[in-house]
């Protein structure tokens, strides 16, 4: 019976010509090949226009001789039929099944809730204790007012005339019962206010206990669900969601980073993968091609349609796996498979230029590819090569960053006075600094956009997939950039020719802000040529710290320092 999902490439043997994978390529840094771009066009051209974008995927696969390829997309998907697409890894959405009668229970209880907050006597509790609360400020303000004007008429009396015994007593008499009134006003009041909150606090402890009981509900729904998820991996493995997640949280994670990975559920905390695990491209193909006997070639997952409004992703294009959902499962199913290193994890030969260098500090040149400071890997770093070359394991003390990715100029610290001084100039923001990027011509087809300005876009990290960074103008933290278009420039690059040069001035120093702030729609809508996270492709992301001007913390002189790309 032949398979529907299995897609045969047309010109079979002329596309094997092409050259398959000789290992497959690391979903979390691969450049799609000419197989997967053609199977990825071929999916496109049948791809409807679409209300919301999607990520959307293919795997090219070996199936009885053939060459072919299975196609997928992540999450669900409206107005598209799912005819040829790899079915998820498991249906939960049946009309009358588990998940859809606990899911109706929980949305009940939803409805439940907000009929409560929305009743018109929990309104009417809510601001009567609300204005009780005015009141009883405004009431007792009011009387230690006239305590104090009494007060000080007393006083003013006893330094102008002489005051009488009697006169004297009947003062103190006033003075006694003002307080007496006050401190019963304060005693009224707190009865009011008590019989006021015991009202709100019957419909509170209910929508506490509704809110509870809906917990417990989606929590243990969220565990049946995600031990319905069975994979199998390349060894012919087989394993839950729960299990696989729990294991790799516990071997690759450091104990600072594994709290942060426990959900409480119930009275228990457990290693939760995140909601939606499972659903990716990535999992659904490898889990298809695994159960049906084919054997994996190569993968390669696109963009269809119009951005999120926070995420960044371009209409088109060829998009790594995400690290949150996708990594720990990855890991799993692609057990036992010849799987290409990935690139920017592998350890790689390199040297720092050191521009400038004192008893305080130096200033050196970082090379692109080369991490600022030791990360989990042993892979090289400016911090080991300083550590090394001054032979101190206190120095150097890291004073700011820059991304593995962009080169230019980097102040190091040698001691803490020094590191001090050069924070505190950071924090008021008195250090200048200028990047140059380089972006695509395309840029410059943004005629309404000007030749210089602000991009203002809050910015916070992608929980699902670090070190990604999205839009969120409610949690994120504020990022502010200034930049100036200068114009064309020629490009040495194995992918372009040419590109626009833009100066790239921040005022804060949010987590890829200038890579953001470029890529972002609402920015320059043009990421950095060579910007594997936000754009596409290059042969090194083209952003590069040009400019960098402070004071010296000893000298108390201005220095500056520059260094073109």
């Amino acid at each position: 019976m032949e398979d529907k999902c299995f897609h045969r490439l047309p010109n079979g043997n002329k596309m094997a010509a092409l050259g398959k994978a000789k290992v497959f390529p690391n979903p979390f840094f691969y450049e799609p090949s000419p197989l997967a771009r053609i199977a990825a066009t071929l999916l496109q051209q049948s791809l409807p226009v679409l209300k919301e974008g999607k990520m959307f995927g293919v795997l090219i696969v070996e199936h009885k001789g053939e060459l072919g390829y299975l196609q997928a997309y992540s999450g669900q998907l409206e107005g598209v039929s799912d005819d040829g697409f790899v079915p998820p890894v498991f249906d939960y959405l049946q009309p009358d099944g588990y998940f859809k009668t606990h899911e109706a229970e929980i949305t009940t209880l939803n409805c439940e809730i907000e009929m409560l907050k929305q009743s018109d006597d929990y309104a009417k509790a809510v601001k009567k204790l609300a204005d009780l609360k005015v009141e009883a400020q405004q009431v007792v303000a009011e009387a230690q007012q006239a305590m104090a004007v009494a007060k000080q008429l007393r006083d003013e009396r006893r330094k102008k005339t002489f005051v009488s015994e009697d006169e004297q007593k009947e003062m103190i008499r006033e003075s006694q019962y003002m307080k007496a009134e006050l401190h019963r006003t304060k005693k009224r009041y707190a009865a009011l206010l008590e019989a006021a909150e015991s009202e709100t606090e019957e419909y509170n402890k209910k929508i506490a206990q509704l809110k509870n009981i809906r917990k417990r509900k989606s929590d243990e729904l969220q565990r049946w669900l995600f031990s319905q998820f069975t994979f199998l991996n390349a060894k012919g493995e087989r394993s839950d969601l729960l299990s696989i997640f729990r294991n790799y949280y516990l071997q690759h994670s450091p104990q600072s980073v594994l709290a942060t990975h426990f959900v409480t559920m119930g009275e228990q905390a457990t290693l939760f993968p995140p909601s939606g695990t499972g659903e990716c491209c990535e999992p659904k193909l490898l889990q298809y091609a695994f159960s049906h006997g084919m054997r994996p070639v190569e993968m390669a997952m696109f963009w269809w349609g119009d951005p999120p409004k926070t995420e960044i992703r371009q209409h088109g294009q060829f998009y790594p796996a995400c690290n949150g959902k996708c990594k720990p499962l990855l890991t799993w199913i692609l057990k036992g498979m010849n799987v290409a290193a990935n690139a920017l994890e592998t350890e790689s030969e390199q040297s720092i230029d050191i521009i400038y260098e004192d008893h305080d500090l130096a200033v050196i040149m970082k090379p692109s590819g080369m991490l600022t400071v030791l990360g989990r890997s042993n892979r090289q770093s400016v911090e080991t090569i300083l550590r090394q070359r001054w032979n101190d394991n206190d120095t150097p003390i890291i004073v700011h960053r820059l991304d593995m990715a962009t080169s230019g100029l980097l102040v190091v610290a040698r001691n803490k006075q020094a590191n001090k001084h050069l924070q505190a100039q950071f924090k008021a923001k008195t250090v200048k600094k200028r990047y140059v990027a380089l972006l695509s011509t395309e840029l410059l087809d943004r005629v309404e956009l000007p030749k210089e300005g602000t991009i203002s876009l809050p910015l916070c990290a992608d929980v699902l997939d670090r070190p990604r960074q999205i839009v969120d103008r409610n949690k994120g933290k504020s990022a502010i950039t200034h930049y100036r278009i200068i114009g064309k420039t020629p490009l040495s690059d194995s992918r372009y020719s040419e590109a626009v040069k833009v100066e790239l001035s921040p005022v804060t120093g949010r987590t890829h802000q200038l890579r953001v702030h470029c890529a972002h729609p609402e920015g320059l809508a043009c990421p950095i040529l060579g910007d594997t996270l936000y754009g596409k492709r290059a042969d090194r992301l083209y952003l590069h710290a040009e400019y960098l001007e402070f004071t010296h913390p000893t000298t108390g002189k201005r220095i500056r320092f520059e260094k073109k790309i």
